[in-house]
């Protein structure tokens, strides 16, 4: 289960190099509050680039499965597959 952190936002001034070194080890991110609700969440480059590359394959997935709903064509794995051999070697 992830661990969740929640600080106030002051930390931001005097404790930035803490919160820096927590967010890198945990990998996890921290949510900020600003008078007792909810205002930011800072993570590091790299939890932000692997949400974005998840969010990005969740979306293909998605349009994937609504087309495969609007379209009745199915092909075998063999046809995928020498599709797919096809386009690598004709590149």
């Amino acid at each position: 289960m992830e661990h969740i952190t929640i600080r106030p936002i002051s930390d931001l001034r005097t404790k930035l190099t803490e919160i820096s070194k927590e967010i890198h080890e945990s990998n996890q991110p921290i949510y900020l509050t600003k008078n007792g609700y909810g205002d930011m969440v800072l993570m590091s480059m790299e939890a932000y680039q692997e949400m974005i590359e998840n969010n990005e394959i969740y979306l293909k997935m998605k349009e994937a499965e609504i087309y495969a709903e609007l379209n009745t064509k199915r092909l075998s794995h063999e046809e995928v597959f020498n599709n797919l051999h096809e386009f690598i070697d004709s590149l």
